[in-house]
């Protein structure tokens, strides 16, 4: 999507603008490098930061898709991430994604960067 496209671009969800917004605020609040939500089937919406352990490292993707399968959630409506996802994260949205997943890259001060598609 270009450049014009993405800053023309007006959510049709407020679901969405929802998802976008804990996004960005768990990179403000938190001061990590990474904020992620993800809404489940159910409408559940799960906000996480990256995990930097001295023995584990979590993308903050792979920690809001955890939050949601430790849930119970059995597939994904949509996704938020506060930087830019990596090919893994979109592998990790894959194995939980339902039918036509939309996933929203934001900068930290919420402007859209990309959308994509599962």
């Amino acid at each position: 999507m270009s450049d014009a496209a993405v800053e023309s671009l007006i959510l049709p969800d407020p679901e969405d603008q929802k998802l976008i917004t804990l996004a960005r605020t768990t990179l403000a609040r938190n001061g990590s490098s990474q904020g992620a939500s993800v809404r489940d089937n159910d409408g559940r919406v799960y906000a996480a930061a990256r995990v930097e352990l001295e023995h584990l490292t979590l993308s903050a993707v792979s920690v809001a898709v955890a939050m949601a399968v430790s849930s119970g959630a059995t597939g994904l409506e949509a996704a938020a991430a506060g930087t830019p996802p990596s090919e893994q994260d979109f592998d990790v949205l894959r194995d939980l994604s339902g039918s036509s997943v939309g996933v929203w890259s934001v900068d930290s001060a919420g402007k859209i960067l990309e959308v994509s598609q599962l």
